[in-house]
């Protein structure tokens, strides 16, 4: 079983933690990505979430370390849940060759950073909280060997260009191995291409969701019952871990709050969550004590959640890049799996974008025989009198915003 992995050029170290993760075969972009890695190229893989690409980074990290002479490689992802996971997994993978990893991302103290960052061998973290240390001098990437970029196109629809461009400025440039992950490579992955990387090679794996097992449809609802349909949904879809996308914090909480009133054990998660919160609630959803997670697009991307059977659009997203990437987290590595779309009005615009430019074709279902919800959870008003947020209203209908959330995770 491991000849397949050490065939790829992987050294007897890895190899082991590989086995002690139950690793049956390489993927398409391991063997795709990993010899050229080895040997020293520049890569840009195009690969999507659960594609196996961490392994394929951690390979060229882990291989060959000098320890003590700095930070020898930087991994930037475009959120803090992402980050945690890709330093899990990098601490998993050299278990047998130790190297010092650190996580640097915003929502925790800078202190305790600082202090890792003298005497780490890999950097694993966020545009926002690099530049923070940029700014403070607490980190020295003068002896970085390897760059990644995780997930480059998120970071780039987040809006952090600028911030990626100085972060590679502050990086030794000849010297320098780049490898660039993205599930699409957009103008602006091209551009940073061609002005950061020394002749790099193109792989691309195959989607990994299995469009054969994936089933969409869609319910077309007034606004009155939208979130008793969604209930509805839920209490008779027979499924596994569930996933509620939301585009805004408001709605989020608004969806996943009123869940828990109607009997839908569910938690929430969104950027205006501390990272201890996140942190809990990702590993409540994880064990599966909880098996609906409600959020906003900070999940769609990066996050490893096996399992998924089922993911529901509260709200279309108004990108229609974003539907792709939150259908994206069910029917893989074989599983079947069901995306269920949940319109009202001010969702039309949004989803005839995303099937249009996705050309996909998604069916529509007859809304079924409805038992109306009272709403239990309203938003807090921001100004007058504190007070209970528990409240009945006269309709289910919630705030349903259709602008992306984009803030810095």
């Amino acid at each position: 079983m491991m000849e397949n992995f050490r065939a790829l050029g992987i050294e007897e170290p890895i190899l082991r933690a590989i086995e002690d993760e139950k690793f049956e075969k390489p993927t398409e972009i391991q063997e795709k990505a990993i010899p050229l890695i080895l040997a020293g190229k520049d890569v840009i893989a195009g690969s999507s979430t659960g594609s196996g690409k961490t392994l394929v980074f951690a390979a060229g990290i882990i291989q060959n370390p000098e320890r003590g002479k700095g930070i020898q490689a930087l991994v930037l992802a475009p959120t803090r849940e992402l980050a945690e996971q890709i330093t899990n997994a990098l601490r998993g993978f050299s278990k047998y060759n130790r190297i010092d990893i650190t996580s640097i991302y915003g929502g925790l103290s800078i202190i305790p950073q600082i202090k890792s960052l003298k005497d780490t061998d890999v950097v694993v973290g966020t545009p926002g909280r690099i530049l923070d240390h940029i700014e403070r001098r607490t980190i020295n990437l003068r002896n970085v060997k390897i760059l990644v970029l995780d997930e480059a196109d998120r970071m780039l629809d987040m809006g952090f260009v600028d911030d990626v461009e100085r972060i590679m400025r502050e990086c030794p440039r000849e010297r320098r191995q780049t490898l660039l992950f993205s599930a699409t490579i957009s103008k602006e992955i091209a551009y940073l291409a061609r002005k950061y990387m020394k002749e790099p090679v193109e792989v691309a794996a195959e989607q990994y969701v299995d469009p054969k097992k994936l089933t969409q449809i869609y319910y077309d609802v007034p606004d009155s019952i939208k979130f008793s349909l969604l209930v509805h949904l839920l209490k008779h879809e027979e499924s596994g871990l569930v996933m509620v996308f939301c585009n805004t914090r408001k709605n989020t909480d608004f969806v996943a709050n009123n869940l828990n009133a109607s009997g839908i054990e569910a938690v929430a998660i969104h950027g205006g969550f501390s990272q201890a919160r996140r942190n809990s609630v990702m590993k409540q959803f994880h064990s599966q004590k909880v098996y609906v997670l409600v959020c906003t697009d900070v999940a769609s991307r990066g996050l490893d959640i096996p399992g998924v059977s089922h993911v529901y659009n509260y709200d279309i997203p108004a990108d229609s890049k974003d539907y792709i990437h939150r259908i994206g987290r069910t029917a893989r590595a074989g599983h079947e799996g069901k995306v269920i779309n949940v319109l009202s009005r001010k969702d039309h615009d949004n989803f005839r974008r995303a099937s249009h430019e996705n050309d996909l074709n998604i069916a529509k279902e007859p809304v079924p025989d409805v038992e109306k919800v009272s709403i239990e959870w309203t938003e807090p008003k921001r100004f007058g009198r504190r007070g209970n947020t528990r409240r009945p209203a006269r309709t289910d209908r919630g705030r349903n915003n259709n602008r992306s959330s984009r803030g810095r995770f």
